[in-house]
């Protein structure tokens, strides 16, 4: 049962912006939503998909009005700052998708106005769905729970295509593998809790991408190295070939401790489909493949005429906080820096080949 409703405001229309208001208008406690995007067109279509109260090209507009008391920022990345400064002076309650923001001063820029206008009501969390992931939310639990002591060591691998990475790059032309990794260093900032990583060395090979006009590599193997001298190995490529069954993430994460030891395979080869009329694709218009490992797409999956998944679960958690005062399991954005800490790190060491100091500073 909830304790209050609430207004919401959803800034940027786009694929995950959508799929955060179709949430939001599913929501008991939800009396009032907005919706805009920079193309009126698409607020206005989405108005009309959720049945919002309201439309705009002018995110402010929306975030001003009376019965708003929550903003969600889906815009590009390039676009988080802006809407997310309004809201916060406004005194409204922010998600704001992954990554909190692209340069260190400008999360420091967010985290300071949260900061000053807390005694408003302003606060801010961060979007990095693999939390609501369920496999990985039992594993924190196994973590709270001490089954595997203080860790020692982790190993992560992700894998995804070659059509996702062209997705990214359409807005991000300098874009490393490392932004799909952020997912997985936010994973290992909350498992790892209190033992921040500290220095980061990593290595990448350039081809596939490259040749398609960007500079960025192709795969990515770096070493973390945390306060208390734990160590993370993390890999990722997102170059593989456009045909490759999986419709998101294909990961597989292990932890160590002195107590004990979780693997968890997230490669969803578990559920396999052959169609001959093609499997499409929750997050790139257009993409289809003939086989597919159900349940691979990174956000979740459309099933019985509803939405299901993290980025479902997430948004649906955030809400209940606001209105019913359950825990937030959500990003904080402390967190949320060090993991872009982390992520800078790591690029600026497959860069110049170097070790890299972690700017741990909040």
């Amino acid at each position: 049962m909830h304790g209050k409703t609430i207004g919401i405001a959803v800034v940027g229309s786009g694929r995950i912006g959508t799929l955060r208001a179709v949430m939001a208008s599913r929501h008991p406690a939800v009396h009032f939503l907005a919706v805009s995007d920079r193309d009126p067109a698409k607020a206005e279509k989405l108005a009309a998909q959720c049945g919002a109260a309201c439309w705009s090209g002018d995110n402010l507009e929306v975030i001003s009005r009376p019965e708003v008391g929550a903003v969600v920022v889906s815009t590009i990345e390039l676009e988080h700052v802006g809407p997310v400064v309004q809201a916060l002076e406004m005194g409204k309650k922010v998600f704001v998708e992954k990554p909190i923001a692209l340069t260190l001063k400008d999360a420091d820029h967010l985290i300071n106005t949260a900061r000053l206008h807390a005694d408003r009501g302003a606060n801010l969390h961060v979007g990095f769905s693999r939390r609501f992931k369920k496999r990985y939310m039992i594993a924190r639990e196994q973590l709270r729970r001490g089954r595997l002591g203080q860790l020692t060591g982790a190993v992560v691998r992700l894998f995804n295509t070659r059509s996702q990475a062209m997705q990214t790059l359409s807005r991000l032309p300098e874009n490393s593998p490392t932004s799909g990794l952020t997912y997985y260093i936010d994973l290992m900032g909350w498992f790892f809790e209190n033992n921040p990583v500290v220095e980061v060395i990593a290595r990448g090979k350039r081809g596939v991408l490259l040749n398609s006009g960007h500079n960025t590599t192709d795969l990515a193997h770096a070493i973390l190295t945390c306060a208390d001298g734990a160590v993370i190995a993390m890999s990722v490529s997102y170059a593989l070939p456009k045909g490759f069954p999986v419709l998101g993430h294909a990961a597989r994460v292990e932890l160590l401790g002195p107590d004990g030891v979780m693997l968890l395979d997230d490669d969803h080869t578990d559920r396999m489909l052959y169609s001959d009329h093609g499997v499409g694709h929750v997050y790139i218009p257009g993409h289809e493949v003939n086989m597919a490992f159900l349940g691979s797409g990174t956000p979740g999956d459309w099933a019985m005429d509803e939405f299901w998944g993290p980025v479902a679960t997430e948004t649906r958690a955030w809400i209940d906080h606001l209105t019913a005062g359950t825990p937030a399991l959500h990003s904080t954005p402390s967190q949320a820096r060090q993991t872009l800490a982390v992520t800078l790190a790591m690029e600026e060491s497959l860069r110049t080949g170097l070790p890299v100091k972690v700017d741990c500073a909040a």
